[in-house]
């Protein structure tokens, strides 16, 4: 059967990525069902963890940073008792230890970990480091020097604690590993733990109850896999809007400044009358300039330059 020839899809879809599927993974397969050109997935989720992968496909792609820097918020299941090499249930067992906790002393020991804090990306993760992954180092057996990093956990919440099994909800700052939080929570209770279960409940403003499986999107006609996708400006819908009139999109799309003196210092979503969304902007002082435009824009207009040029035309 010939492969479907590949084409311009842009929009963001919210994917419900299931387990065994790497993040790599999941966005080859989308590509395939929107025979899509280009795409690419807003923050890795492990094999051993499902739920909520924002994929970006065409021009979405462009803005997917603002959703990597976004708070992200997890369902996690803990093993009490026993360390593992890699933090959660693919790493063999290193120690086990009796657990002798109350539901009160977990409560009060996970108090502990939210606000700001400083933490070490675990060897096996995709941190990459001289262009490789860390986990490659891993599996050779080999150890990185890694830095610290900021990470605010702003909340943990206790779902409930069985047979060992401490199920949390967490709301995290961009960077955070719930495995190593996962270790960090064992060792403060004496007893030590291991992720076994992991969900992406939200990222951004966006929620798991919006996504669709790879399942279902192979269940339906494209006209219908169309309509899942959520326009291009998805991704950066946390950011202020600023409406621009014909000759101000005109500047930005050339590059030019525009003068905004009401507008306070920051990030923009920026928008013109006829053209839409046209990219993210930035105001300092009281000048905005475009940070990120959408090629079909640029194209366009050096398109109508030429064509309006006697010189380029001969």
């Amino acid at each position: 059967m010939p492969r479907a020839e590949r084409k311009d899809v842009n929009g963001v879809l919210l994917l419900d990525k299931s387990l065994g599927l790497t993040s790599q993974q999941a966005v080859a397969r989308v590509k395939r069902l929107f025979s899509a050109r280009k795409a690419g997935h807003t923050g890795t989720l492990d094999p051993m963890a499902d739920g909520l992968l924002p994929i970006g496909l065409g021009e979405a792609t462009k803005f997917s940073q603002f959703l990597l820097d976004a708070d992200k918020g997890y369902l996690a299941t803990l093993r009490l008792g026993a360390t593992t090499t890699t933090g959660d249930a693919e790493g063999e067992i290193l120690e086990q230890r009796p657990v002798q906790v109350s539901d009160t002393e977990i409560r009060a020991v996970l108090q502990r970990f939210v606000g700001a804090q400083n933490q070490t990306p675990p060897m096996h993760s995709a941190l990459k480091v001289a262009g490789k992954p860390l986990y490659a180092y891993a599996r050779a057996g080999l150890t990185i020097e890694r830095q610290s990093r900021p990470i605010i956990i702003k909340i943990i919440q206790i779902i409930d604690f069985k047979e060992n099994n401490l199920r949390i909800r967490v709301q995290c700052s961009k960077g955070t590993y719930i495995r190593v939080l996962a270790e960090d929570i064992g060792a403060a209770l004496g007893c030590g733990a291991h992720l076994i279960a992991l969900s992406r409940e939200s990222a951004g403003g966006f929620t798991l109850a919006q996504a669709v499986s790879c399942d279902t999107l192979e269940s339906l006609s494209m006209p219908e896999r169309m309509d899942r996708l959520l326009p291009v400006d998805a991704f950066a819908s946390s950011l202020e809007r600023i409406e621009l009139g014909s000759d101000e999109a005109r500047r930005i799309i050339n590059g030019l400044e525009v003068g905004q003196p009401v507008v306070m210092t920051g990030l923009y979503r920026l928008y013109g009358v006829q053209e839409g969304f046209l990219g993210v902007g930035e105001v300092e002082g009281s000048t905005l300039r475009a940070r990120r435009l959408t090629s079909q824009l640029q194209q366009k207009d050096e398109s109508e330059n030429c064509l309006s040029n006697p010189a380029v035309n001969g």
